[in-house]
């Protein structure tokens, strides 16, 4: 590596900076009208059977906090209100009336959004009841450590084309972090995704719930499954693409989730907490074929969907962090 003048060197960032500004700055990847679903598929998109099983773990919190006068629902990344809207509408009769639902994205809020969900640029302080973070986390944007020939990690600066280069060993809490939640060796090239910044934007989000329970859903590892090149990555209308931080791809890195959970959390895999929630994918019986076929042609599309949530090697390896706060563990 070479110095290089000034204004070169202004143009090399961190990652954490540079994906900062192209996921959320004016014009950023997450401001674009067709928003996120133009571009990948989550749970949310692939079944309405998503929604309706938060909407049965909200009401599963209600029952554990008593059913209070005002039930919170908190939708972080909201993407377009769809997790939202899906909820409000699966929820019985009883509860929805209770129901506070609160949208938390940076983007405007869509035309024709049921004008019962409050669009919010963060979350609302002192809420009790859930909390939900549905593919957060990994696009909150952190620095990316490389270990260079000597043996030494080093942050990975990136120009807005995608190129890289190291720059400056790391040191103080992100050493730390990547000490305790993801040790690199000496091996060149090996990478590592420093999660200090999502930790932080978890316990801050936490830090909202009065009493409740709150969850984040996502791609994850754990120790001991950490991948030892990284995870950074692009997706561009519904493919994987190289990751470049100029506002055409989203920019997405997998979570460690188990650096993030505060005492009592605990990491379950989607289709365990699914399964949980009554999804489960399994066929129905052929005799209700004889009895009711279109209650079975309906009731055979339903576990398709349930199985694309929950097979392993797909949407079903997402993580789930739980993390009661004034109730017991609801999983």
């Amino acid at each position: 590596m070479t110095a290089g003048t000034r204004d070169e060197w202004q143009e090399w960032r961190g990652w954490r900076a540079a994906a900062r500004d192209a996921l959320y700055a004016p014009g950023g990847f997450y401001r674009r009208a067709e928003g996120p679903a133009g571009h990948f598929r989550t749970s949310v998109h692939a079944t309405p059977l998503f929604a309706q099983a938060v909407a049965r773990l909200l009401c599963r919190v209600d029952e554990a906090l008593g059913r209070p006068a005002v039930l919170d629902f908190v939708d972080m990344a909201a993407g377009r209100g769809e997790l939202t809207s899906g909820v409000l509408a699966a929820l019985p009769a009883d509860v929805a009336a209770r129901t506070r639902a609160y949208a938390v994205e940076i983007a405007e809020r869509p035309a024709g959004l049921d004008h019962r969900i409050e669009w919010l640029a963060e979350p609302p302080p002192g809420t009790t009841g859930l909390l939900f973070a549905n593919e957060w986390l990994d696009n909150v944007p952190v620095e990316v450590a490389e270990v260079d020939g000597a043996g030494v990690a080093r942050l990975v600066l990136v120009r807005e084309d995608g190129t890289e280069r190291l720059g400056e060993p790391v040191d103080g809490e992100p050493a730390r972090w990547l000490e305790r939640w993801w040790p690199l060796s000496g091996e060149e090239g090996r990478r590592a995704e420093i999660g200090l910044p999502r930790d932080e934007a978890w316990a801050a989000a936490v830090a909202t719930l009065r009493r409740g329970l709150a969850v984040a859903v996502d791609y994850a590892h754990t120790a001991g499954t950490r991948p030892p090149f990284g995870t950074l990555t692009g997706f561009r209308e519904g493919r994987e693409t190289t990751p470049v931080p100029d506002g055409s791809c989203d920019l997405t890195a997998h979570v460690a989730l188990d650096a993030c959970a505060l005492p009592g959390g605990r990491v379950l895999p989607q289709r365990e907490a699914l399964r949980a929630l009554g999804v489960t994918g399994s066929r129905p019986p052929l005799a209700l074929a004889s009895t009711d076929p279109a209650a079975y042609v309906r009731a055979l599309a339903s576990a398709g969907e349930a199985a694309e949530l929950t097979t392993a090697g797909g949407l079903g390896d997402f993580g789930w962090l739980a993390q009661p706060i004034g109730i017991e563990d609801l999983f």
